[in-house]
């Protein structure tokens, strides 16, 4: 059933634009956040009709859908900066087992290339309890949507989190124009294969259920094609530079969007004064202004080869001792999925390393590894400005947005030294030092080179990077998706 004021533009997420914490007292703190699907809805106007569904991710969220009228889950317009936004209250264990069992640790691990294959994935009954959670929490975006959208409405359906949803929707509301966008890289059709074979079809099927399926590069759009093609034995055409699959009778057109960094957002935040505040204690940490400085900022995912970063300073260190008191990495290692061991094994072994290697190579007047673990997004800016080198090493990664962000942001040019396997790659790899992620020897060699570039070539190409990576800015992003459904 239609809502006779049902919204004409959705999105679907499993993060909303707001999240709850729980205070002392038992009142709520309200928090917004930031990103592309924020500033793309905002870009829409307010006099179109929108809605958010998003789900509840801790006992805040839920505490906040409780208090809404009916437990309608439909949000106050002052937490939400006047989007409207309906949080869906899953039940904790069907959430749990979708979001941990098969989001994060099959699909994208699948997508990442991860698995240990001699000892995972093992797909026993525990996964298909899994899998049937993950159905479940499928379904509940499904008819959410269902109930929000208005005659012909748009929907945009967000990440491997939600592949189920276009097809679970469709059947739901045939009238509704969906798409779906993957956030990280698509797997080739070999090592998707890896999934058990109803299921690899049903993420495949339930992606194909949208209109339009698009992807942060052309590489991860032609990996989903190969998958439809090699699983299901789909038809895939290539018409005027146009790339579509067909199945069973419908068509879905496959796009591609390289999300940008939001430059006038990033200028303007990185200049403010608790990031010029964290500028000077990290300049006075860095030790003098002829010191060098290697920059990373990274979530402690995985995929982001954090430690092999640190194995290639310390070779720079070993291999060219003349950089030794005379360069400085800041890493900054953010928690992630710290529900999950694997993820706090992680974050261990990057604080290990690091201590390693001050203790093996720093001095009483040089710390070589300045690193921190606690996120605060002021001080990665500060980060950014003072860079003179980045390093943006993924194992594999969607896009990377930091390997963009950086170039817009620096104060004095800066050289990219980033991974073949980062989707960024695409775009900004003719002005970066490209590496192997898994070559230590190589990754420290182009350190070297990128330490060692003169000014003004490094101003020449930052100043290409920056066009390059702002090219398609997130509103526009958003925009063209929503554009392209029609």
């Amino acid at each position: 059933m239609v809502a006779s004021d049902g919204a004409r533009v959705l999105v679907a997420s499993n993060r909303g634009p707001v999240s709850y914490s729980l205070r002392e007292d038992g009142t709520l703190e309200s928090r917004r956040g930031g990103g592309g699907l924020v500033s793309g809805l905002s870009a829409i106007g307010p006099d179109t009709d929108a809605v958010w569904v998003c789900a509840a991710l801790g006992e805040g969220d839920r505490a906040a859908v409780l208090r809404t009228p009916e437990r309608s889950g439909r949000l106050a317009a002052e937490d939400t900066g006047d989007q409207r936004v309906r949080m869906l209250d899953i039940p904790a264990d069907t959430f749990a087992s979708a979001y941990n069992g098969i989001a994060n640790s099959v699909l994208w691990f699948v997508h990442h290339l991860l698995f240990q294959t001699p000892l995972e994935p093992v797909f026993d009954e525990d996964f298909r309890e899994q899998w049937a959670a993950y159905v479940a929490y499928n379904s509940a975006f499904a008819d959410a949507l269902a109930e929000e959208a208005g005659e012909g409405a748009a929907v945009l359906v967000q990440d491997y989190h939600l592949t189920l949803v276009p097809q679970l929707l469709r059947s739901r509301r045939p009238d509704l124009r969906i798409g779906h966008f993957s956030h990280t890289p698509w797997a080739p059709p070999e090592y998707f294969r890896l999934l058990p074979d109803d299921v690899a079809a049903e993420v495949l099927t339930g992606v194909l259920g949208a209109d339009r399926a698009a992807f942060l590069t052309r590489r991860w759009a032609e990996a989903f094609a190969a998958c439809c093609s090699d699983v299901l034995g789909a038809t895939v055409s290539r018409d005027d530079g146009v790339l579509t699959v067909t199945y069973q009778g419908r068509t879905t057109r496959i796009g591609v969007h390289g999300l940008g960094a939001d430059a006038d957002f990033l200028r303007e935040r990185a200049h403010r004064p608790d990031v010029e505040e964290r500028l000077a204690v990290l300049r006075e940490a860095v030790g003098g202004p002829d010191r060098k400085v290697i920059v990373r900022v990274d979530r402690t995912e995985l995929s982001k080869n954090i430690v092999r970063g640190l194995l290639s300073y310390a070779q720079l260190l070993r291999d060219r001792p003349e950089w030794q008191g005379r360069v400085v990495h800041v890493a900054f290692a953010y928690p992630s999925r710290t529900d999950l061991a694997i993820y706090r094994e992680y974050t261990d072994e990057v604080s290990d390393l690091a201590e390693e290697i001050n203790e093996e190579f720093g001095t009483p007047g040089w710390e070589p590894v300045i690193l921190h673990v606690k996120d605060d997004f002021a001080r990665s800016l500060a980060a950014y400005r003072l860079a003179d080198v980045a390093l943006v090493n993924p194992i594999r990664d969607g896009m990377n947005l930091v390997a963009k962000e950086i170039p817009v942001v620096t104060d004095d040019g800066v050289a990219l030294v980033l991974s073949r396997e980062a989707g960024a790659y695409e775009e900004l790899g003719d002005d970066a030092f490209v590496v192997n992620p898994y070559d230590i020897l190589a990754t420290a060699r182009a350190l070297h080179q990128a330490l060692s570039v003169s000014h003004g070539e490094r101003a020449e190409a930052t100043k290409r990077l920056a066009a390059a990576a702002t090219a398609l800015p997130p509103h526009q992003w958003f925009l063209d998706q929503l554009r392209a459904l029609d």
